[in-house]
């Protein structure tokens, strides 16, 4: 299908792009890799009147590592935080995590920041910026990420506000991701994270509710001395995901646990 008809303007600063989404209200939306936004709009499931293009504002393309935390501008491509020594060295999950995230053309087009903003329960980033407390900063304000993402793809984001940077903590101790699906390249049925960090374990889970899950019950059983697969057995408890073709909400249950149990164990 077509889109809708929309005006569409190019920033050259994050200044200049929050003025232009001023401008144009409600309505208006960020465009940067687009691999989310322009999809739903050729299905009319989207249609902005109007698009304001971010992608020459250089200032959002960086990723610093300082003072015990990484940051990374929200322009910065999946593919950029695959190959980067900054992400192996300080937060080699992240790296593992962009690998995995679409095909080639996806990773070399979207952004971190878009991701963030986008709020889909099935994206990958959202659930290492909760288990690790990350912070999703904006032309605006701080967000922790457990305040960030509040439903599904729903963000207290202000029309005129743009992620401009995500700042996680170094963690680079054991860690895994694993990510269920049909197919390569496909989003993930569910996946599950596991890192250590300070001395105990970050756990959490993708796609299994409308927004990322931290596994509180699975960490503190882990602290406890218990098993990975002793563990793991508490990472559906409170889960109320929603079934659809690929999945009914009791097999993403069983997947919630039998992946858990599978990232503690493949941690290294």
């Amino acid at each position: 299908m077509i889109p809708a008809a929309f005006e569409y303007a190019r920033a050259g600063s994050v200044q200049e792009a929050a003025e232009l989404l001023n401008r144009f209200g409600e309505d208006g939306k960020v465009l940067a890799g687009g691999h989310s936004l322009i999809p739903l709009m050729r299905l009319r499931l989207a249609q902005p009147s109007a698009l304001v293009d971010i992608n020459p504002v250089g200032e959002l393309n960086y990723i610093v590592a300082e003072d015990g935390h990484l940051r990374v501008g929200a322009l910065v491509r999946h593919v950029d935080i695959h190959t980067s020594d900054k992400v192996r060295k300080n937060l080699p999950i992240l790296a593992e995590v962009a690998e995995e995230v679409g095909d080639n053309q996806v990773r070399n087009l979207g952004t971190i920041g878009g991701v963030m903003a986008h709020a889909d329960s099935a994206g990958d980033y959202p659930t290492l910026a909760l288990i690790l407390d990350a912070e999703i900063v904006t032309n605006k304000r701080r967000f922790a990420a457990k305040d960030f993402f509040q439903d599904l793809f729903t963000t207290p984001l202000e029309p005129d506000e743009i992620v401009c940077e995500v700042v996680f903590p170094v963690a680079n101790g054991p860690h895994k991701y694993v990510k269920f699906r049909r197919r390569l390249f496909d989003w993930a049925i569910v996946a599950a994270a596991a890192q250590q960090l300070n001395g105990g374990w970050r756990v959490g889970l993708t796609n299994v509710g409308p927004t990322p899950v931290r596994c509180n019950a699975v960490e503190k059983a882990l602290s406890e001395g218990a098993s990975p697969e002793q563990a793991a057995e508490q990472a559906s408890e409170g889960l109320t995901p929603s079934g659809d073709i690929r999945a009914t909400p009791d097999y993403k249950r069983h997947l919630a646990r039998v992946l858990t149990r599978r990232a503690i164990e493949a941690s290294s």
